[in-house]
């Protein structure tokens, strides 16, 4: 049996194949922000999940570069403190890992894709107009936990809009069936729902 302490030299790239192997599967947040210029981006993160529900805020974590850099969501939100949070669904599944991949600044990844853009009610940032969910965020805080490469950054992000398909939301229930979302394990692997099971929490 392995005891593995944080301060024994476990590179980054180690600790980040430890915990995403065992922290899992874990929702993706596909999120759309833009510069002051307008130019937009859409980048996947699979450290993502619900942080408040009154008021309701989602979190979700990039991390720096291989040098250290922020990617373009993060230097978007210090120009724009808005963006849209979609979540990543087998149905687009093939354009979310499209825009996973490493593109020049400006360069529009809803265009790498192919993803038609359309208005978000209550920010200027578009969602992708094929995503059947999509929250509208602004920007509550930033968090930066270092300037090392693959350091961490928190994003909290206040909803203020919500678009979701009528055919997935009856006013109580989402049909996970029809919202079809996936999750992300380790490495290239990803997790569908294909496979529920419930479990009657005490009372």
């Amino acid at each position: 049996m392995n005891t593995l302490l944080t301060e024994s030299p476990l590179s980054a790239g180690s600790l980040y194949r430890l915990l995403s192997g065992c922290v899992c599967p874990r929702p993706i947040a596909w999120v759309a922000t833009q510069d002051k210029q307008g130019n937009a981006n859409l980048a996947p993160f699979s450290f993502f999940n619900v942080a408040s529900i009154d008021p309701p805020i989602l979190a979700f974590s990039p991390l720096l570069d291989g040098s250290a850099q922020p990617k373009d969501t993060l230097r978007n939100l210090a120009e724009v403190q808005e963006c849209v949070v979609h979540v990543g669904t087998e149905g687009l599944v093939d354009a979310l890992n499209t825009t996973s991949a490493s593109l020049p600044r400006h360069e529009d990844e809803f265009t790498l894709a192919g993803l038609e853009k359309s208005t978000m009610p209550g920010v200027s940032v578009p969602r992708i107009a094929a995503a059947p969910v999509a929250f509208g965020c602004t920007l509550l805080e930033v968090k930066r936990f270092g300037d090392r490469p693959l350091a961490g950054s928190l994003v909290l992000a206040q909803i203020v809009s919500i678009h979701i398909d009528d055919t997935l939301w009856d006013g109580r229930h989402v049909d996970m069936a029809a919202l079809q979302p996936i999750g992300r394990l380790a490495g290239s692997d990803y997790v569908r729902i294909t496979d529920r099971f419930a479990i009657e929490r005490p009372a």
